[in-house]
């Protein structure tokens, strides 16, 4: 069920939190040693969460729209009581853990059930869920094929129902990636509407954000998440409405350009017709569609000028040894890298600014940017790129997600079909700084337009043998 069919049955009183918990532990018992989704699973406390959250509905005196909800936390956020790994060798156990990170306070002051923490590879850097702690995460659409990443445990397990909405971090694609391959719902959210503590080494590229199985689901899980937290220096004001408020409105009206390729990415074929016909339900929605690149080059010499200087600063801490203990992928980042001057840095944040300039002139004439989310369907998941591919480098098969992070736009991916090889397709939908509720108004206009709700495996997790 999504999290607002939970919420429902609670309501009518249909089941409880108690039951909806012990479904879920259920399925994360039955399916996980195939798809590796989690790093802590804490049975005893998700059901004392859940008997409380129980309570509370019996009495009417529930705590807010997440009460009761069995929800995943991914491995990169602080969460008191639990070690935070970051799916590195690097972090101990020890701790203290006792910090909660502003979302992971706000989902507990909701009453929300916490079942554990999923999987992301070595502090969140790649497209891809593996690492030398945790080993490959699967896609519940066929284990064998990578879950995306760096939350791709959050997305499998949302996609696999061990629980029904997650929280992700997306410095440069990190829910839009695997939502796309997973076939479930994430927003990027604009910077500093989801607050983040600590601040994250790779700086001002980093959002956080829903991961869902309905767009309704992502509004409501950004009611609980957002909110202003002074220990984030960028964070935004608290909302002064709900994101449901005007989700059904609908798309008539609106203008929307849609891109196919951005002017630079070759698609697969066969993503690029079911995200065509999925822009063509927009514009029978009532949408003007025009067919328009935004007009920038790949900025993505920029972007790991950027990305990489921030994984340097995070092995920093660990001493000069760390980078040869860490993912040999990283490690070849950071050295490929290790030259970047100042002058270096700030040249690629101008060209991020130039960008977030151009990006600023091409919504005064349209509302939205609509692109295809991957440009493949997922791969096998002990590679880092697909067999024949000309880079091995995460970023060179994800090139509609990290642009949006160099502007800090909200960013939404929603499944729009499923590809010959039975694996799902995303639509990304792009708005201007601040503009999430419009983003995720058009994300559930495609949802119903589209007629699916949503869409799992006929047989998930059953193609192929473990991870």
């Amino acid at each position: 069920m999504t999290a607002t069919e939970l919420l429902a049955g609670y309501r009518a009183g249909d089941f409880s939190p108690v039951d909806a918990t012990e479904a879920v532990l259920e399925q994360i018992a039955r399916h996980d040693d195939v798809l590796n989704a989690f790093v802590l699973v804490d049975p005893e406390s998700a059901r004392t969460s859940a008997e409380a959250s129980a309570r509370r509905w019996q009495a009417g005196e529930t705590l807010g729209p997440g009460d009761g909800l069995p929800t995943s936390i991914k491995d990169m956020f602080l969460t008191k009581g639990w070690p935070t790994y970051k799916g590195s060798t690097l972090i101990g156990e020890d701790g203290p853990w006792d910090v909660d990170a502003p979302c992971v306070a706000r989902l507990k002051e909701t009453g929300a059930v916490l079942v554990g923490k999923t999987t992301t590879p070595e502090f969140a850097w790649k497209g891809t869920t593996d690492s030398i702690r945790c080993g490959a995460t699967g896609n519940p659409w066929d284990p064998s094929t990578t879950a995306g990443g760096s939350s791709g445990g959050a997305s499998a397990a949302v996609g696999a129902g061990m629980a029904p909405w997650a929280v992700g971090t997306d410095a440069g694609g990190s829910v839009r990636i695997p939502a796309s391959f997973t076939g479930t719902v994430a927003l990027k959210a604009t910077y500093g509407q989801v607050p983040m503590f600590p601040a994250s080494p790779f700086g001002t590229l980093a959002h956080a954000g829903p991961m869902t199985r309905s767009v309704t689901d992502a509004a409501m899980l950004m009611d609980v998440i957002t909110g202003f937290d002074s220990r984030d220096w960028a964070a935004l004001p608290t909302p002064t409405s709900s994101y449901l408020e005007g989700l059904e409105d609908g798309v008539a009206g609106l203008r929307i350009a849609y891109s196919r390729n951005l002017g630079f990415v070759e698609n697969d074929p066969e993503v690029e017709r079911l995200v065509t016909d999925a822009v063509s339900l927009l514009e029978r929605a009532g949408a003007v569609v025009e067919e328009i690149d935004p007009g920038f080059e790949d900025p993505v010499e920029a972007f790991h000028v950027l990305w990489f200087s921030g994984a340097a600063k995070v092995l920093e801490a660990f001493g000069p040894d760390a980078v040869d203990q860490v993912d040999p992928g990283l490690r070849a980042g950071i050295r490929r890298y290790a030259e970047a001057s100042a002058l270096d840095y700030l040249g690629a944040t101008a060209v991020r600014m130039d960008l977030g300039v151009r990006m600023g002139a091409f919504h005064e004439n349209y509302d939205l940017l609509v692109t295809p989310t991957m440009p493949i369907t997922a791969f096998d998941h002990s590679r880092q790129a697909p067999e024949g591919w000309p880079s091995d480098l995460w970023t060179s098969w994800t090139p509609y997600t990290y642009p949006f992070n160099m502007t800090q736009q909200p960013a939404a991916s929603v499944p729009c079909g499923v590809a010959s090889d039975g694996l799902p397709v995303g639509l990304q939908i792009v708005g201007a700084r601040t503009q999430d509720r419009l983003v995720l108004r058009a994300a559930r206009a495609f949802e119903k337009a589209s007629g699916e709700q949503f869409i799992r495996p006929v047989e998930p997790m059953a193609r192929t043998s473990a991870v």
